[in-house]
């Protein structure tokens, strides 16, 4: 059996490498690694390999950026070839991305079985071109696994048939733990105490007004503690627009961070501000409060069982979130220990480090080998 998995963006990474581990574990499975190029840019993809102890892909799209339907078009048109070239028995995408969708509907369109890693989740915003690529992934897909028991029943509600649902549990956690250990000092080179900041979206940051006032709010956050703000390209381009990039001495701008020193931030930070779906998930698990600058979120079980709070893109409601956070944080927060960790995995079903294995089992079990 021959399963072709396909990433093209950061995220994308952390979910792919432990079921590329957990399916090298069965004889009957060959497997391909296609990068549609989607983030191209060293810092936010390149480096990733090496950590995450991936193997090279075997093949790069590289079809780099563009607007939602120019790099949308341009993975279908570089991906069909691949696909007629190799025929596998099924193609394994991830997350929410335009590499996702697109090669979803590439392998449809040629009868090549899809299965969809992280399917189910919903932000019931259609205005999010990501929500978008959800919905369309799911319903061409023939395996569903999903992450979370309210991403059962987003799908069952959508008319999907159950026999094609299998509530596995959440990868990127799977890569969370593994690396967890690597992670347990301070990283070197940042101010102590400080609150870790990412901005991406284009719903935020292309709002210029909007912006200008959220590095008001930092700023004034940052009489309190130090501000460390790894910065996503496309918000680059729009800090250096503002001309903010280097007038601010109380926000440490960086640039994009490999995973460990990531993760490693993200464990010692007293707070976490951002606008990704992901790092919800994994500030829950490591007990980090986190305050999500968005109006939705398609992971709801990070608000009812985590450290999660959705304060919009109300900024003075931001502005009193933190304030309240870092009242009841002490100021020497070391961030979350690996007991909190585990205790909190009692409340959140299936991160427990073995969804890949549970992805790897269903696939073997669905191909009759």
């Amino acid at each position: 059996m021959e399963v072709l998995h396909v990433i093209g963006a950061r995220p994308n990474f952390m979910k792919a490498a432990p079921v590329l581990r957990a399916l090298a574990q069965k004889p009957q499975v060959s497997q391909k690694l296609v990068h549609t190029g989607q983030h191209y840019d060293a810092a936010m993809s390149g480096v990733f390999f090496q950590q995450l102890q991936m193997p090279q892909p075997d093949c790069n799209l590289e079809v780099g950026s563009g607007t939602h339907a120019q790099q949308t078009a341009a993975i279908m048109s570089a991906f069909e070839p691949v696909l007629l070239n190799h025929r596998p028995d099924l193609v394994l995408v991830y997350g929410d991305v335009n590499s996702t969708v697109a090669a979803a509907l590439v392998s449809s369109k040629l009868g090549i079985k899809i299965g969809h890693v992280e399917a189910g989740l919903r932000s019931r915003d259609r205005s999010m071109p990501e929500e978008i690529n959800r919905l369309l992934t799911d319903q061409i897909s023939d395996l569903l696994f999903t992450p979370s028991a309210d991403a059962d029943q987003n799908l069952l509600h959508e008319g999907i048939d159950r026999s094609r649902i299998h509530l596995v549990g959440n990868v990127m956690i799977d890569t969370l733990i593994r690396l967890l250990p690597q992670t347990a000092s301070k990283p070197q080179n940042f101010p102590s105490p400080y609150a870790l900041v990412t901005l991406h979206r284009p719903s935020n940051v292309d709002d210029l007004p909007w912006l200008q006032q959220m590095l008001a709010i930092l700023s004034d956050l940052g009489k309190d503690l130090a501000i460390v703000f790894p910065v996503h390209p496309r918000t680059r381009r729009r800090l250096e627009e503002l001309g903010s990039l280097h007038s601010n001495p109380n926000i440490h701008f960086h640039d994009p961070l490999p995973y460990l020193e990531f993760l490693a931030l993200q464990r010692h930070a007293a707070l976490v501000i951002t606008d990704s779906g992901g790092i919800q998930e994994e500030t829950t698990f490591l007990g980090v409060p986190c305050l999500t600058v968005r109006e939705n979120t398609e992971r709801p079980i990070t608000v009812d069982l985590g450290t999660n709070q959705l304060v919009g893109r109300n900024l003075q409601r931001l502005r009193e979130a933190a304030k309240e956070v870092l009242r009841h944080t002490a100021p020497d927060r070391a961030g979350a220990t690996s007991r909190e960790a585990q205790t909190k995995t009692k409340t959140l079903p299936l991160w427990d480090g073995q969804a890949a294995d549970r992805i790897a089992e269903i696939i073997v079990r669905a191909s009759g080998r």
